[in-house]
C-alpha cells in the first residue's frame, strides 16, 4: 500500500529545506562554491517532494553535447553524452520519463550501480526549462522510499515544482557564466577575473602570481591582414595560453589584445618560468588564417600577489612591468621594477 505524505508534513519539510537555502545564500554569497550548495539543496527539495532515496540535477551543455550533474546525492559528479541514458531520453523527447523496472529498460545505464553497488529500482526524470521554454537540464529522482515505484501523475506533478524552481536558478547561473565569458576567445573575461580574484585567489595561503601579457604589434596584424585575421590571432593566442598553462591556473581576456594569467602556487621566480614557457610557445607557433600563416610574439609583466594590496594595485605592478617589456624591445618577460 502506497504511504501518503500528509500535506502538513510535506509543508514542514519544504519549509525546513527553504530555510536551509536562505541561510546558505546569505552566509555564502561571497564564496565561489555557494551556487553548488544551492543546487544540492534544490536536489534535496525534489527528493523530499516525491519521497525518493536519491536525487540529481543535471545541466545540459549543448555546446559540448554533455550532461553533467550540478548536484547529486550519494555519488560524485557524473558526466555523460547527452544522447545516453534516461536523462538523455527525457531531453530528446522533452517529457518526463518513468520506469519502475530500470534494469529491463533499454536506456537505463547501470554503470554507476555496478561501480557503487547501489541497486536502482525506480527512476523519474523530468526535463528542466528556462523562461523561454528551452530545455536546459533535467531533474532525476531514484528509488521511491515506499518501494512501490513512482506514480506517473502524483509524483510527476510534485517534481515539476522543484524542476520549475531549479530551471529559474539554473538559467540565472548560466546567464552569470555567459556574462563572465568572452564571446570571441571563449576565455573568461575581466568581470570573471575580479569575481574569481575575490572568491578564489585573494586569500589563498600559497604563493600566487599574475602575468599580464599583450600581443606585440597587434595593430600591424589588423592593418596588414584585416580584422578577421586579427580575430583569428586572438583566438589562436587564447588557445595557446590555455594549452601552455596548468588546469589550476586561470586565463582571462583582459581586453583588446591583452590577457591576464593567474598562476596558483607560483612565487615570482616560478611565474617567470611559467610565463617564459608560454612566451616561447607562442613565438614558435603559427596562426593559420585562410591561405596565410601569421606569427606573433607576446610581452609579459609578472607580479606576485600581495594580499595587503588591492587587486588594482597588484595589477598596476604587473602592468608597469609589461610596459617595461614593451619599451625594452618586446617578446620578453619582466618580473622586477
Amino acid at each position: 500500500m502506497r504511504e501518503k505524505i500528509t500535506a502538513e508534513k510535506l509543508l514542514d519539510d519544504i519549509f525546513t529545506i527553504m530555510q536551509r537555502l536562505y541561510n546558505e545564500m546569505r552566509s555564502n554569497k561571497e564564496k565561489h562554491d555557494s551556487h553548488l550548495k544551492v543546487f544540492e539543496i534544490f536536489a534535496e527539495l525534489g527528493r523530499t517532494l516525491v519521497s525518493a532515496d536519491r536525487a540529481s540535477f543535471w545541466r545540459w551543455d549543448k555546446r559540448e553535447h554533455k550532461l553533467l550533474t550540478t548536484a547529486a546525492t550519494g555519488t560524485q559528479q557524473i558526466i555523460i553524452d547527452d544522447t545516453t541514458g534516461l536523462v538523455g531520453q527525457a531531453l530528446a523527447e522533452n517529457r518526463a520519463v518513468i520506469t519502475n523496472d530500470p534494469y529491463n529498460h533499454p536506456n537505463f545505464n547501470s554503470a554507476v550501480d555496478k561501480k557503487t553497488g547501489y541497486v536502482t529500482k525506480s527512476i523519474l526524470v523530468m526535463p528542466v526549462s528556462n523562461c523561454r521554454g528551452e530545455t536546459i537540464g533535467a531533474f532525476q529522482v531514484i528509488n521511491k522510499l515506499d518501494g512501490e515505484g513512482f506514480d506517473e501523475v502524483e509524483d510527476t506533478k510534485r517534481l515539476s515544482v522543484a524542476a520549475f524552481i531549479c530551471g529559474m536558478a539554473l538559467e540565472s547561473d548560466m546567464f552569470l557564466a555567459d556574462s563572465q565569458r568572452d564571446n570571441l576567445t571563449e576565455l573568461k573575461n575581466r568581470f570573471a577575473f575580479h569575481s574569481d580574484y575575490e572568491s578564489k585567489y585573494r586569500y589563498k595561503k600559497i604563493p600566487m602570481s599574475i602575468a599580464i601579457c599583450d600581443i606585440d604589434f597587434f595593430k600591424k596584424v589588423n592593418d596588414t591582414y584585416g580584422h578577421n585575421a586579427g580575430d583569428a590571432v586572438l583566438k589562436h593566442v587564447a588557445q595557446m595560453l590555455e594549452m601552455k598553462t596548468r588546469s589550476s591556473d586561470g586565463v582571462y581576456r583582459w581586453g583588446g589584445e591583452e590577457f591576464i594569467i593567474v598562476l596558483e602556487g607560483a612565487p615570482l621566480a616560478g611565474a617567470f618560468i611559467a610565463a617564459d614557457r608560454v612566451r616561447q610557445a607562442i613565438m614558435n607557433s603559427v596562426c593559420k588564417f585562410e591561405d596565410k600563416e601569421i606569427k606573433v610574439t607576446m610581452s609579459f609583466g609578472c607580479a606576485e600577489l600581495d594580499n595587503k594590496l588591492s587587486v588594482e594595485e597588484n595589477i598596476k605592478i604587473a602592468d608597469g612591468r609589461l610596459y617595461r617589456a614593451k619599451a625594452n624591445g618586446r617578446n620578453q618577460v619582466i618580473i622586477d621594477d
